[in-house]
């Protein structure tokens, strides 16, 4: 009985292998080349072409880009009656391949994704982009057109990208953008982080790393559809949006939460090179001149890190200066600037002083057997004057204005003028 069941199932395979390699039927083979004598239809911008019919479209560039089409976007718009299915290729010859019949194509067409309103963007380099459009129900109509125009979005990724480069290193080390990010990556992740959260507590040879990259796969397809239907989702299903919204972003806000922002010196390093470098991708992104983007990226790298050349330079310079012309003579001081200096060095002599006195590796009653006034001593290291007011009064008797050294010096400079 198994045998014969295998025997059943090995001759269905095969039978399916065969009707795969079979030739199309004559009357196919016959109406796929009636479609290949088709004239491809040339699509200009700013042209509607209308059509009931299954056609292929080539779109020929001629016009070289300049520097104002910096943010400029070109797009191919099919919008339908029913649902259809495009398919984009890059020259009339692979248009030409997909008339016809292979195994590649067959599948190819049967997971292309069906839609009634397609987008496809245009490089501004590129030569020629052909489509073609195929009906799956009688009866239906679409429009073809081709525009141009300036994209803001360009222009917000061409922000962000400068933002990320220029101020990496403040939002690495701040508190808001930590948990924005934080609950920002689980709500957009939330599948990933619930099979990273499930291998936690999985045994370590489970298949489950094999389920995180299909997770990470899923839950790119799945945002790619919510932001395809985004506008339709918030006007039919604003009630499940707010509530996973609010839940997902409450428990990412107690995750952020319980693990604190980055403390590491080596981890906020590493996480601002990596909004730098996010920055710089984001920057080349967001221009669709190629030698501009480039030419952006340089110079903000080099506008960042200036100051690094200009302080080699600089430090190049005086010292081929100082070479050239020999040492310069050391400029004296003034009578003002040096008895603030003295003041200065004085205070910090006397706290030094104070904090070795208190210091364990000082020997308190070797000092104190040598020194005349213990007690004073005491009241020094205490933090009292080291002088008393009686020092004072004679220092100023003997050195302040119209003291006996001061009237000796201006004596012996009269006599040495005479």
């Amino acid at each position: 009985m198994a045998g014969g069941m295998k025997a059943a199932a090995g001759q269905r395979w095969r039978l399916l292998g065969l009707l795969l390699l079979l030739p199309p039927p004559p009357g196919a083979a016959g109406a796929r080349g009636g479609r290949a004598k088709e004239a491809v239809i040339p699509l200009r911008e700013g042209r509607t072409c209308n059509q009931s019919a299954s056609r292929r479209f080539c779109y020929t560039n001629t016009r070289v880009p300049q520097w104002h089409d910096i943010w400029t976007r070109m797009q191919i718009r099919i919008n339908s009656s029913r649902m259809i299915r495009v398919i984009q290729v890059d020259s009339e010859e692979e248009l030409k391949e997909l008339d016809k019949f292979n195994v590649w194509n067959f599948l190819s067409s049967l997971l292309k994704e069906k839609l009634n309103d397609t987008r496809i963007d245009v490089d501004l380099y590129s030569t020629k982009t052909c489509l073609k459009v195929e009906l799956l129900e009688t009866g239906t109509t679409y429009c073809v057109v081709l525009f141009r125009w300036f994209d803001p979005k360009l222009f917000l990724v061409f922000f962000l990208g400068l933002l990320l480069f220029f101020c990496g290193d403040a939002l690495s080390r701040s508190q808001l953008f930590f948990y924005s990010a934080g609950i920002s990556v689980g709500l957009l992740a939330s599948l990933l982080v619930l099979i990273y959260v499930m291998a936690k507590a999985m045994p370590k040879k489970s298949p489950v790393y094999l389920l995180l990259v299909g997770g990470w796969s899923f839950s790119l397809y799945l945002l790619q559809l919510v932001f395809k239907n985004l506008r339709e989702i918030c006007s039919s299903y604003w009630q499940y949006l707010l509530g996973y919204l609010l839940l997902v972003g409450f428990a990412s806000f107690g995750v952020c939460y319980r693990y604190g922002p980055l403390e590491n010196e080596r981890s906020i390093t590493l996480l601002s090179w990596s909004l730098q470098l996010l920055g710089l991708l984001l920057i080349y992104s967001g221009i669709q001149i190629r030698p501009v983007a480039l030419a952006v990226v340089v110079t903000a790298v080099c506008g960042k890190n200036l100051d690094y050349p200009l302080r080699w330079a600089w430090t190049v310079y005086r010292r081929v200066q100082s070479a050239r012309l020999g040492p310069s003579p050391p400029r004296l001081l003034t009578e003002e600037e040096y008895r603030a200096q003295g003041e200065v060095e004085t205070r910090r002599a006397l706290e030094e002083l104070r904090r070795f006195c208190s210091s364990p590796d000082f020997s308190a009653w070797a000092a104190v057997s040598r020194i005349q006034s213990p007690k004073r001593f005491a009241d020094f290291v205490g933090g009292a004057p080291h002088l008393t007011p009686n020092e004072v009064s004679v220092h100023e008797q003997e050195y302040g204005l119209g003291g006996a050294f001061l009237e000796d010096q201006l004596f012996e400079d009269d006599d040495e003028e005479e």
